[in-house]
């Protein structure tokens, strides 16, 4: 048995920058400690580690996302994180970066030209960024002429707006409102 098994899962959690599965924390106890630890022992200490930081002396939580663990701030703190951010916010995404980055996010796989034609502009500079800030991934080609390369939401998409898969993301028909509607909508 590894001393402290809790503790070290809780460790790497917190160390994660990214959610973190229980086959890695496996994995990494295993190679650190060089003994077997079951997948079982490692869920039943994340249902344990879950139940602790639910208590309300803790501002933060541990949340399941994409296939893994991380923990996160609570809801009720995110007003003052809020401000946080926007004060070091100095790598923030352009409009046209957010844009291009919904576009991949909906319409996954996708190439850089059905991106520039549903944009109407060039998207070199958007795509170049969110691959550098691994927002994006290439997923592979396409078969049509020329084999253009076919991009795709990364797992750090996935952890950067807390949701375990794109069916979580917000439906298109719940985004549209009045005020996105030139004239009468009986048109």
């Amino acid at each position: 048995m590894i001393d402290h098994l809790e503790q070290q899962i809780e460790a790497l959690i917190f160390a994660s920058e990214q959610s973190i599965s229980s086959f890695e924390i496996q994995t990494v106890l295993e190679n650190t400690f060089n003994k077997k630890v079951e997948l079982e022992l490692i869920n039943t200490m994340i249902s344990i580690i879950e139940t602790k930081y639910k208590q309300p002396q803790f501002a933060i939580s541990l949340f399941s996302l994409n296939g893994g663990f991380q923990f996160l701030s609570k809801p009720e703190y995110y007003t003052v994180i809020n401000q946080l951010t926007i004060h070091r916010s100095r790598k923030k995404l352009s409009q046209s970066a957010l844009e291009t980055l919904a576009i991949i996010a909906y319409k996954e796989p996708i190439t850089k030209l059905d991106v520039e034609q549903i944009r109407g502009v060039n998207c070199d500079y958007s795509i170049r960024m969110l691959l550098e800030k691994e927002l994006i991934t290439i997923l592979g080609k396409s078969e049509s002429l020329g084999k253009p390369l076919l991009y795709g939401a990364s797992a750090l998409f996935m952890d950067y707006f807390g949701i375990n898969s794109k069916a979580d993301l917000p439906k298109l028909k719940d985004i549209i409102s009045k005020e996105n509607f030139i004239g009468d909508s009986e048109d």
